[in-house]
């Protein structure tokens, strides 16, 4: 991962507190914020008095929280619960938008993150809410759109796209390493070496730290590896190959059944938007 200069982090991160502070502050029921983010930027450990949904329009970032990792690639959303600590880091250049609201009522009453395919309507809202002027604010024109962005979200689909991290320490440290490295070959038995365990404590271990099976997590984490390289233009043949795949159409197979569609449809539909 590129490194940011650490005039460039601390500015970052100056903008980070000064949003939120001006997001705990307001009374407003519904707050839109557009950020534009350099890959390597990681947001530290925070939390919202409001739900928030956090939208990706481009690149592919990393949301963590100790319910779980969600990688999010554009078109797609994360619903954050009010209260609930998380961070966010750029896995690539990101342009996102977050949508911040004080109602308990349909999803932003979920006790629960999700990950939510967002639609063209809502993107376009998204878009017409963050070019609304202060002096619109409290104008007839952007409490429709705000109250259509509402309704819209509201009915927003729930995406599987939760990649499961354990907090074994010494078992986070191989996932961690896998994303960096991804192998859809990848052994239990070797795993198992590494920690000095027996296949059967490992995959025990490891379901009761994740809540899937390692070959379940093994292919859900070469496929979001992926993610960034892919959202960035690189070829899908390059990008399938570097993933150990020995095929394009075994790695479009893998990707069409996580995501719905095969990768360059897939991004360029989002893309595109």
């Amino acid at each position: 991962m590129d490194r940011l200069t650490h005039s460039r982090n601390a500015t970052l991160h100056d903008d980070h507190l000064r949003n939120l502070v001006r997001v705990e502050q307001s009374n407003a029921d519904v707050i839109v914020h557009n950020s534009e983010v350099p890959h390597g930027y990681i947001v530290p450990p925070h939390r919202h008095r409001r739900t928030q949904f956090l939208c990706v329009f481009a690149g592919v970032v990393l949301v963590a929280t100790v319910r779980g990792r969600w990688m999010i690639p554009p078109g797609h959303a994360l619903l954050i619960p009010r209260g609930l600590e998380h961070s966010v880091e750029m896995h690539s250049d990101v342009t996102m938008r977050s949508v911040y609201v004080m109602s308990g009522e349909g999803l932003a009453a979920s006790p629960e993150p999700a990950v939510l395919e967002v639609t063209e309507l809502a993107q376009q809202l998204l878009t017409e809410a963050v070019r609304l002027t202060p002096m619109e604010a409290d104008s007839r024109r952007a409490e429709l759109v705000m109250a259509l962005l509402l309704d819209e979200i509201g009915r927003l689909r729930d995406r599987p796209l939760g990649l499961p991290f354990p907090s074994h320490a010494r078992l986070a440290a191989l996932c961690r390493r896998f994303m960096d490295d991804p192998a859809p070959d990848a052994k239990i038995d070797d795993w198992a070496a590494r920690l000095h365990m027996s296949r059967r404590s490992f995959t025990r271990l490891f379901r009761e730290e994740t809540g899937v099976s390692f070959s379940t997590w093994r292919q859900q984490a070469v496929i979001f590896a992926c993610l960034p390289k892919l959202a960035a233009g690189l070829p899908v043949t390059q990008v399938a190959l570097e993933a150990g795949y020995d095929s394009v159409p075994a790695f479009t197979t893998m990707f069409k059944r996580m995501l719905g569609s095969a990768p360059k449809l897939y991004f360029h539909n989002r893309q595109g938007a």
